[in-house]
This record gives C-alpha cells, sequence and structure tokens, in this order.
C-alpha cells in the first residue's frame, strides 16, 4: 500500500514513526528543530496506515500489518540503505519490530516515550496524571474541546505547549480512520516480540517523561538489555509528550544521539 509522507532534507534518511492516532506532523514538530544544526539527513515523516492521509483499507487489521506497511515503505522509499529510525509511543513498538526485521540496515535507534514491555494499558506501570506546571486562565480562554484534550494529557500549560499540542498532535487525531483504527486495536500486541531476536547493538536513544500518565516510564526499562547501547533518560516535568514540554533537553538528547550513530 501506498503511505503519506513528508520528505525533508537531503543525506542520510531518518525514518520518523508517530504514535497511535496522530500523523506525521507530531515527530515533524518534535524533530525539526533538532535538525536545524545537523545538516547532512534526509527526514521522512510517514503517516501510519489509517492515520492522517494514509488510507486504512481492510487488509490493515492488525499491527503486524502496519509493521509490513512501514517495511514495504522502506524498500520502496529508502532501498537497501543503511538509515536511522525514530519513534513514539506506538510508533516506537512498530520502530523495534522494523529493527528486528533490519537490524543490519537501521544504524540507530530513538525511541521517544516508547510503549515499554507491558502492551495492555491497564498493566502498564503508570503514575497518576499529574500536571506540575498548571495554568487555569490559559485553558479557561481555550476553545473547550481542545482545552479538555490538553488538561488530560499536559504536565506543563503553557502557551506554547498548548499551541504546539493543538498544531502537531491534535490535528492529527482529528483525521484518524476509526475503522481502520478499531481493527488495529483488536489485534494490537504483534505476533512475535520486537527483542525476541539478537539484542540490537547500535547507538539508541530510550527518552521517557517521569510524569508520562499513558505508557509510564518504568517499563521501558526492561528494554535495556535488548539495548546495550542505550541512553535510557527519564525527563522531570514531562508526560507524554515531552518532546514539547522539555524541547532543550530533547533536542539535546536527540542531537547526542545523531552524534554517536555518525562516530560509528
Amino acid at each position: 500500500m501506498t503511505l503519506h509522507y513528508v520528505d525533508k532534507g537531503a543525506g542520510t534518511s531518518v525514518l520518523a514513526i508517530h504514535g497511535w492516532t496522530p500523523d506525521h506532523r507530531l515527530m515533524l514538530g518534535c524533530m525539526e528543530p533538532v535538525f536545524e544544526t545537523k545538516p547532512g539527513y534526509r527526514r521522512l515523516y510517514v503517516d501510519l496506515p489509517g492515520m492522517g492521509r494514509s488510507p486504512g483499507p481492510p487488509s490493515i487489521a492488525s499491527s503486524d500489518d502496519v509493521v509490513d506497511a512501514v517495511l514495504e515503505f522502506v524498500d520502496e522509499v529508502i532501498g537497501d540503505v543503511p538509515f536511522l529510525l525514530a519513534g513514539e509511543s506506538y510508533g516506537g513498538y512498530v520502530a523495534r519490530a522494523v529493527v528486528r526485521a533490519r537490524p543490519e540496515q537501521v544504524r540507530g535507534l530513538a525511541l521517544i516515550c516508547p510503549v515499554g514491555t507491558a502492551l495492555d494499558r491497564a498493566e502498564r506501570t503508570r503514575p497518576e496524571h499529574q500536571v506540575l506546571r498548571p495554568d487555569p486562565e490559559l485553558l479557561a480562554a481555550a476553545d473547550p474541546r481542545v482545552a479538555a484534550e490538553f488538561d488530560e494529557i499536559a504536565v506543563v500549560q503553557t502557551p506554547e505547549t498548548l499551541r504546539r499540542f493543538r498544531d502537531e498532535i491534535l490535528v492529527g487525531l482529528d483525521l484518524a480512520d476509526t475503522e481502520a483504527m478499531a481493527r488495529i486495536a483488536g489485534r494490537w500486541a504483534l505476533r512475535t516480540s520486537p527483542e525476541s531476536g539478537p539484542p540490537y547493538t547500535r547507538p539508541t536513544l530510550i527518552l521517557t517523561g517521569r510524569q508520562d500518565s499513558s505508557v509510564g516510564y518504568a517499563d521501558q526499562f526492561a528494554l535495556l538489555p535488548h539495548y546495550p547501547r542505550a541512553t535510557f533518560a527519564v525527563l522531570d516535568v514531562a508526560g507524554h509528550n515531552a518532546q514539547i514540554e522539555q524541547p532543550e533537553l530533547f533536542n539535546a538528547l536527540m542531537r547526542e544521539w545523531l552524534d554517536r550513530v555518525a562516530a560509528e
């Protein structure tokens, strides 16, 4: 199938995979600032099947189908050359499966607030939602629907985090194909665990939010044995949208990851 994507820059390919129900704008918004001082990279921001502007036909009925579509995209758009891979939340789960399938081709892996070892939300080790930087006046002045959805997930409530949530995340949520999402959710767990093969020994970043009430941070720690070259970071004052709430730390860690990959 054909996936919609945005192609920016030239050089080593970096494939960016967003999370469950948003679209490519989530990854474009969080990663483009990283590359402002890092030339030489071709950034590929893809919409997963049934999300954004990518179709979600009946043939897409599981996470395995999503992974297959991403691998097909790699073959068609990137080819057989080395590339870097970044995935956020559910996109991190998909990215780990891509690494398992193409360990020699993926030269570096970045996981941003990824789903950890517990797939079922009820089984995840998650903190209660906590707002550490509240701004009631900001919420009162915002569109009620935007304010309500932002308030459910935001740890830092500022005009900038609200703007980025609206422009990078909420816009994608509105485009998701609900029927396709329901089919995939029915077979959400991959048939084969991404960590069932040999350890992935290339530079890796696992970045989590200390106040992430969606996927947490503790279950991701259990991934470390499989990724022996991983930097594991838990950012305080950051929830599931850590890239928005701690942008300076996020950018610094992502650039350091790129430096580690480039050194090899």
